[in-house]
């Protein structure tokens, strides 16, 4: 975490550290995990998600070991703020699904992609709902069972809110089954704690999902069929901060969506539902 005294180097998986970045908040919850990943013995790492621009963190990161390669997990400013300064304290290229958050050569990342980078495999997995340019990167060879860096995509505690209407309900379940299929690999989140068995988590997150749009529906048939996004919030996420009511009304609109027939690339949602 970053103490008084400053950033500190913590272990979260047999090939991974991180550094928590100083952007605490509602939706960053104790701020970003910056990971560092490398196989033992290796001279150099790769940075997952820098952060916010913060030269304090920024240089903690920097000064961990030679970076060889930058990966962002998707384009909101708490990941990719600090990459491009990254790039400049490190020469390292910074790589992104997204042309634009690309840096220093960089290429955008593709689904499916193997890298090899500080001794290590990694498998880009795409994983839109969240964003759409949401992406996952999973190390088959961290412990018994992998890991994966989720990024937003499952959080290490509450939910995640889709960042309608770039992120869609329909994506975010077909996100969520790819990763129930990686078995109970160890869950390295961009923000909150480390969790054990990604396919459990997965199935909790479609389940939450699934009771929420049930909720929808019950708020459907009471307020009309046609009910703004802020209606069914004010029904279903009476009970929320603040802070948080515009990313429950963002969550309500996806799901709005989904159930009229848009919530995913333009796929229905399934019959019945």
């Amino acid at each position: 975490m970053t103490s008084v005294s400053g950033p500190r180097l913590q272990r979260s998986s047999g090939l991974t550290q991180f550094i928590l970045a100083p952007n605490p908040g509602p939706m960053s919850l104790d701020g970003t995990n910056s990971y560092l990943l490398r196989a033992p013995g290796h001279s150099s790492v790769v940075v997952v998600d820098p952060g916010p621009r913060d030269e304090t963190h920024l240089n903690a990161l920097a000064g961990t070991a030679a970076v060889e390669l930058i990966l962002v997990t998707h384009r909101h400013a708490d990941h990719t703020a600090g990459s491009a300064r990254l790039h400049e304290l490190t020469g390292a290229p910074v790589r992104a699904a997204e042309p634009g958050h690309c840096h220093g050569g960089g290429v955008p990342l593709v689904h499916g992609e193997v890298i090899q980078a500080a001794g290590l495999e990694i498998v880009v997995l795409a994983t839109p709902g969240h964003t759409s340019d949401s992406v996952c990167f999973h190390l088959p060879a961290d412990g018994d069972h992998g890991s994966v860096l989720t990024g937003d995509t499952v959080l290490g505690r509450g939910t995640t809110v889709l960042d309608y209407p770039d992120g869609t309900l329909g994506d975010y379940m077909a996100s969520l089954d790819r990763l129930e299929a990686l078995g109970p690999a160890t869950v390295l989140p961009a923000h909150g704690p480390v969790l054990p068995s990604l396919e459990a988590i997965a199935r909790d997150y479609r389940t939450h999902r699934e009771e929420r749009l049930a909720q929808i529906r019950a708020a459907l048939d009471r307020l009309g069929q046609d009910a703004a996004a802020g209606e069914v919030a004010d029904a279903v996420y009476s009970d929320v901060e603040p802070s948080v009511r515009r990313a429950a009304e963002l969550s309500v609109a996806a799901q709005l969506s989904y159930l009229r027939g848009g919530g995913s690339a333009g796929q229905a949602a399934p019959a019945g539902r």
